[in-house]
Parts: C-alpha cells; structure tokens; sequence
C-alpha cells in the first residue's frame, strides 16, 4: 500500500536515477517512488524542475504547508483521469440550484449525523450532553427547508458551534477549553489543534479527489469562485468528526500532546514542531487503520472510505446512484 511521505526537515529533494533522494544537513535518504501516494511538505525544501517533471509522471501531488501549520498550496499535476463529461455533469449540478441543493444537504446531513454520533458516543458513556445533542437535533431537522446554500451553511455552522461546545465535557481538561471556534489565529491550544487537522483533511480530500474523475474546483456546499478548490472542503465535512476531532482526543486523553507542546505566535497560539509530528503521526495511523464497512461487508480503511465517497457521488453525478454520505456507528 502506498504511504504519505511526510517532510519536517529542511533540505533538498530531487530525482536520483529512478527514485527519490532526500538530503538534510544531518543525512541523506533515498525513498522508493513506488511506495508514495502524495508528499506533505512542512519544512523549506529546494527542489528543481526535473524532480516536479517525475513525480508529475507519477502522478503525485505535492502539498505545502507553511511555518505556521496552516495549508499554503499544491504542486498539481496535469489531471490524468478528469473527463469533459464529468466536468459538464459537475457544472449542471452547480447551476441548477435545486441539483445542487441536494448534493449540499447531503454533505450538511452527512457532518451532523457524525457529529451526533461522536457526542451520543459519549453521553453514553457518561458525559453530560443530552442538551447539545437536542440543540443539534434540533437544527439537523431545518435541513430540508433551507432555500438555498447560504442558508444551508449558516445551519451548518450553528451545528457546528454546537457541537464545540460539548468539547469542554468531552476533554475535561482544564489546559485544554475550547471557549469559541478561532482561526487565523487560533487564540487557544484546542483551536490550534481543530485548524491543524482541518489543514491536514483537506489536503488528504484533494489527493483523493486527484484520483478519481471529478474536478476538484467545483464544489456546491463552499460557493465555486475564484477559490482553486473548493469540493474537498465539501466532502471534508462529513470526515471532519470522524478523523479529526477523534485524533485530539486521543491526543489529549492520552497526553501525547501536552501545554508544553505550544507557543504564542503571531497574537494565538501556535503548535510546534514536535507536537505537529505526534498529530501527523497519529493522523497516519487513522488513515490505515480499519472498519467494518456495513454495506460491503469487509474491513476497509479510512482513506478508502474517503475515496469510496468520492465515487458514490460520481455515480450521483453521471445518475448512475443518489448519494448518501457515509455515516459512522459512533
């Protein structure tokens, strides 16, 4: 199985012979092309045109991530799957509002259930949350009557909110609260855990998305503008509780990462080096770990799941199949 190769060090990377060879100032690495999937890059990293011409070949899709943490952009190699077909049925289902208000709820519909699933996980295990459960409730009912995606967001979001605030219960750690959503900065530790993992699903989304037929700049819950991509937002919704949100608190239950793993920086708080490798690694291990799949009746990983997605809404797309997003059991 292919692996994500993950980059923290500063150095040079390039093309040597028929793989890849890494240096640093402290050693040197060659790395099996085969074995790669897609590259996250978080160091700085000097490469040239020939190693961007090989991995193209490869069809491997490079992300960068800037000092902070915080998505920066992708080396995109030309698409080797889309087909004009598939980008016509895409774009019918974005003009005409009401196909495209059906995908968008589902994608809305998709997160809440897996939200519910994560805050029903935990009331049974004893946390107080019966009344942020009827909240969501509450609001996942709206779903079916939002006239268009403006108001489907603002749901969403409210969800959303929600749900953040059953994290304080959840967690019961006093170094880790969640007191409001804040990005760009974060302005606390928690956040700055939530907007690192968010970083990471979105960029894993689009690998996925690389890989199939669809274009990933034609998105209908985020608005398709000027914005390179904007369908990997959409589909990282329904992931978001399910990966992310279990990953910090593992994390944190489990001090993997602690107080000590953080600094401020640029007016928030910012995650370091150290703390972004435990996240990164943890992330890894979700990715190949496995599940039951109800409807296949075979264990199947979380990145196949993500993939999976994708192809149900091809099938949505070309009016093979409606699409129904992928809820979990908790």
């Amino acid at each position: 199985m292919k692996k994500t190769l993950y980059i923290f060090n500063d150095g040079e990377i390039k093309r040597k012979d028929n793989t890849i060879y890494f240096e640093t100032d402290k050693n040197k690495r060659y790395i099996p092309i085969e074995d790669i999937s897609d590259i996250f890059v978080f160091g700085e990293l000097t490469l040239n045109k020939s190693f961007l011409t090989y991995i193209s070949q490869k069809e491997i899709l490079m992300h960068f991530f800037n000092y902070y943490g915080y998505y920066s952009g992708t080396y995109y190699p030309r698409e080797h799957l889309n087909s004009g077909y598939m980008i016509l049925m895409q774009a019918e289902h974005y003009l005409d509002e009401n196909k495209r208000m059906i995908i968008a709820s589902k994608f809305v519909d998709g997160s809440s259930q897996n939200m519910l699933n994560v805050i029903r996980y935990y009331k049974n295990r004893g946390k107080d949350l019966e009344d942020i459960e009827n909240a969501i409730v509450s609001l996942q009912e709206k779903i079916p009557d939002c006239e268009d995606t403006n108001h489907l967001m603002a749901i969403e979001g409210n969800m959303r909110d929600m749900y953040y605030k059953a994290f304080d219960e959840i967690i019961d750690d006093e170094d880790f609260t969640f007191e409001k959503r804040t990005r760009r900065p974060p302005k606390n530790e928690l956040n700055a855990l939530i907007s690192f993992g968010n970083s990471l699903l979105y960029v894993l989304v689009l690998s996925e998305i690389y890989k199939t037929h669809i274009d990933p700049r034609i998105g209908y819950l985020h608005t398709t503008n000027f914005r390179r991509f904007t369908l990997n937002l959409d589909v990282a919704e329904i992931f978001k509780p399910i990966i992310i949100d279990r990953i910090i608190f593992t994390l944190i239950r489990k001090n993997m990462i602690t107080k000590d793993d953080f600094e401020p920086d640029m007016g928030g708080i910012l995650l370091k080096e150290k703390g972004k490798k435990t996240f990164v690694e943890q992330f890894d291990k979700k990715l190949v770990s496995t599940i039951k799949h109800k409807e296949l009746g075979r264990n199947v990983s979380y990145r196949r799941l993500i993939r999976m997605e994708l192809y149900k809404l091809e099938k949505h797309l070309i009016g093979e199949e409606k699409y129904e997003p992928y809820i979990s059991r908790w």
